[in-house]
Order: C-alpha cells, then sequence, then structure tokens
C-alpha cells in the first residue's frame, strides 16, 4: 500500500495539486459568499422577530436536504461544473454563520449598549465597538463550522466534473484502488485540520482576552 501511495505522488503529483487548488478555490468561493449572506442574514434576524423566524425557517429548511440531492436539483437548472457546486455548498454553509450570528448579537449584554449610550455614543458607533466585537467571537465559531463542512461536503463537487479532492476519491472507487481511497480521503481530513487551527489561531491572536485568566 504504502509503496503504492509513492508511486502515485512520483508520478501524479501535478494531478494531485491541480485537484487540490480545484478543492481549495470551490472551499474559498463558498466560505467567502456564505459569509457574505449569512452574517448580514442573522443580524437581520436580530432586528425583527418576525423577519427572523421566516429568514431562519427558510434556510434551515434548505439544510435538511442533504447536498447531494440539492446539486442533482440544480444541474437541469445550472448544469454541471463548479457553479451548481458552489452553490449546494453555499446553502450548507449558511445556517450555522446565520444562527451564530443571530446567536452572538443577541447575547449582547443590554447594560454594555447602555454603558455606550451613556458615554454619547451614536448606534453606528455603538454597532461597531461593542455590538460587533462582542458578537465576534460567536461569528467565528459559525464560520469555523461552515468552513469545516464545505471543506467536506466539497468532495461530491467531483460528482457534476467540478474537480477536487472527490475526483481523487472517485476514481479510487471506480478503480478499485484503497491508495486513492486514502490519498484523498486523508488530504480531505488534513485540509479540515489545518483550517479548523487557523481559525484557532484566529482566536488567539486576535481575541486574545478569551485565553487570559
Amino acid at each position: 500500500m504504502t509503496e503504492q501511495i509513492v508511486a502515485y505522488f512520483q508520478t501524479s503529483s501535478a494531478d494531485f495539486i491541480l485537484c487540490l487548488k480545484e478543492h481549495l478555490v470551490i472551499f474559498i468561493l463558498s466560505l467567502v459568499v456564505s459569509v457574505a449572506i449569512g452574517v448580514p442574514a442573522g443580524y437581520a434576524c436580530t432586528r425583527s422577530e418576525s423577519r427572523g423566524k421566516w429568514i431562519t425557517a427558510f434556510f434551515q429548511a434548505l439544510r435538511v436536504v442533504p447536498s447531494l440531492a440539492v446539486l442533482i436539483l440544480l444541474i437541469p437548472i445550472m448544469g454541471t461544473g463548479v457553479k451548481p457546486a458552489m452553490t449546494a455548498l453555499i446553502l450548507l454553509a449558511i445556517p450555522p454563520i446565520l444562527m451564530n450570528t443571530a446567536a452572538g448579537f443577541q447575547g449582547v449584554a443590554p447594560e454594555m449598549l447602555e454603558n455606550g449610550r451613556g458615554m454619547g455614543m451614536t448606534e453606528k458607533q455603538l454597532f461597531w465597538k461593542v455590538r460587533a466585537p462582542l458578537a465576534l467571537p460567536m461569528i467565528m465559531t459559525g464560520i469555523k463550522t461552515a468552513a469545516i463542512e464545505i471543506i467536506a461536503s466539497a468532495t461530491i463537487a467531483a460528482k457534476i466534473g467540478a474537480g477536487g479532492m472527490g475526483s481523487i476519491i472517485l476514481t479510487g472507487l471506480g478503480l478499485n484502488r484503497t491508495d486513492l481511497l486514502l490519498i484523498g480521503g486523508v488530504s480531505v481530513a488534513l485540509l479540515a485540520l489545518i483550517v479548523g487551527l487557523i481559525f484557532d489561531l484566529f482566536d488567539r491572536v486576535v481575541m486574545r482576552y478569551k485565553f487570559v485568566n
């Protein structure tokens, strides 16, 4: 088995790097769009209770549908390739970002806002200097969860020709090659681990106060 894995990297390292790049591109683009939608939507949920219920219910309902089923439904509309794969991943990633963003803003203590108003802060200043910083830890937790889910689920992109590490896994399944299954599976697991560590590092650097005894 070890010899097969070594032989693969000796002969097909360019293919591996290509799959890795495709996986990372899908991951980054999907996460950026998910954050751009999820964070504002989560904040909107805290501004209106009725609107928040509708927004939350909509994205939670979408999350119940498996990503593969979403892909199949999108093929007649968007065809195959990166676009439908990204759409399915974005629908998967928005709910944890949205829910954690809403929870973060809702968790801001009213007395903190009152203190800010007592200091003469405007509502805009209260948002950027009080609400957003206090909600940030919960928001980042949601983004971290979404990022790891995207990394893991992006393997399905290969089923519709979007590439990524899933291509190696599908090839391994088709050829009954355990070495390719291990290479693809372990690579995805390592990517998820690295992404998690990056977010943990962000926590320690940007939100140092959380770790002060």
